[in-house]
């Protein structure tokens, strides 16, 4: 179990504009003397060797038989070269890459680059690139203001400028990738739901008013009218949904229910049934403040029968040893906070659980990924170079 991480991004926007941010980097950088005796900076290629933990789509968690940990991102790879890798958990792999200092590093300008028509001209590249560098900036102030813990007001601020540049961003790509933009057919883009595949049978008539509506729905999107284009594709949903609704049908309260090993009386269970049926009827009507009040009261009943996790099996998912001195002060700290969250005395059990993993900040930072950008992977004896 790792301890949250506070990262930043910013989110990828409509037709695949994307942004990240960057910091400078320094760790795994040394300063070379050059012939003419001037010294530049440069990164090292570090090689790691070591078996896959756990895989995510943009990289992995791999410990190295160093027995230190590593998040290995794949950024600069192509989703071809990760599909002929077929990474698997447990399997041994090799990694040539340069150290970052956070996970929002591995975005570069040049990856993000990559996603862009290669019609973009020299001119709005560089336009991009130096938004792109500015928002980068713009991150990192934001991140120092969070550890500083300034005012709300001052960190909004940043996210406003950060998403004013964006837009502009958006503003310079988006003709190219509407330009370049390959919509699917009516038919492929049915087909990805998996009616027919689920013997739902869509009546002539709809598929007809379907068809017509995607069709206006892709003119609309390319001649840059969104609003209108959104507007197209709320009627397509709302012609759609009651298919959904049996493609996709609501849990029954058992099913919900399953799994969560609760001893909760026969009767407590036909009031918490009743509830649940309710919250799907509020959803229905899409009468949002009727289901979250209803939620809070099925959370309030609920919660009553749910035993906290003991302090033993609590630590035992961490993936570091505690010496004894600090598990007897991390115990009754853990005990009390439980407590406190029970009794809804959220703002001191929060004071009780700060105290907690004040102890257990310094085995997070002794235990923590070292981050590695790839620039090359060896796996089964084949190796694969960043593109």
């Amino acid at each position: 179990m790792n301890k949250p991480i506070k990262r930043t991004w910013m989110l990828a926007s409509a037709l695949t504009l994307g942004m990240a941010v960057l910091t400078p980097l320094s760790a795994g950088a040394e300063e070379v003397k050059t012939t003419d005796s001037s010294s530049i900076t440069v990164q090292l290629e570090h090689k790691i060797t070591g078996k896959i933990k756990d895989i995510y789509g943009d990289g992995m968690n791999l410990k190295g038989n160093d027995g230190k940990n590593y998040f290995i991102s794949f950024y600069k790879f192509s989703a071809e070269q990760l599909e002929k890798m077929n990474l698997v958990e447990g399997q041994e792999i090799s990694v040539e890459g340069s150290v970052v200092e956070s996970y929002s590093d591995f975005y570069t300008f040049e990856v993000f680059k990559k996603e862009l028509p290669k019609e973009v001209t020299k001119e709005d590249l560089t336009k991009l690139e130096k938004m792109f560098n500015e928002i980068k900036k713009l991150e990192k102030e934001v991140s120092a203001e969070i550890e500083k813990e300034a005012t709300d007001e001052e960190i909004e601020k940043k996210y406003e400028e950060i998403e004013k540049i964006h837009e502009e961003m958006y503003k310079i790509a988006k003709p190219y990738i509407l330009a370049n933009w390959q919509p699917q057919t009516f038919e492929e883009y049915i087909e990805d739901f998996g009616f027919k595949e689920n013997n739902i049978v869509i009546k002539e008539n709809d598929i007809t008013q379907l068809k017509a509506i995607y069709a206006e729905w892709i003119k609309l999107y390319k001649n840059g009218d969104e609003v209108k284009a959104t507007e197209k594709m709320d009627e397509f949903y709302k012609i759609l949904q009651p298919y959904l609704d049996v493609l996709y049908p609501p849990q029954t309260f058992e099913e919900f229910m399953e799994g969560w090993e609760l001893d909760i009386p026969t009767e407590t269970l036909a009031k918490l049934k009743t509830i649940y049926e309710n919250i799907l009827k509020a959803d229905k009507e899409e009468n949002t403040e009727l289901s979250e009040k209803l939620w809070g009261e099925f959370d309030h009943i609920i919660s009553e029968f749910i035993k906290p996790v003991p302090f033993e099996e609590y630590m035992s998912d961490f993936e570091f040893e505690v010496n004894e001195a600090d598990k007897k002060q991390l115990k009754p700290l853990y005990e009390e906070a439980l407590a406190l969250d029970k009794k809804g005395d959220f703002e001191k059990a929060q004071e009780k659980w700060e105290a907690f993993y004040k102890i257990l900040d310094p085995y997070f930072e002794a235990n923590k990924d070292t981050l590695i950008s790839a620039s090359k992977v060896t796996i089964n004896g084949q190796e694969y170079l960043a593109q």
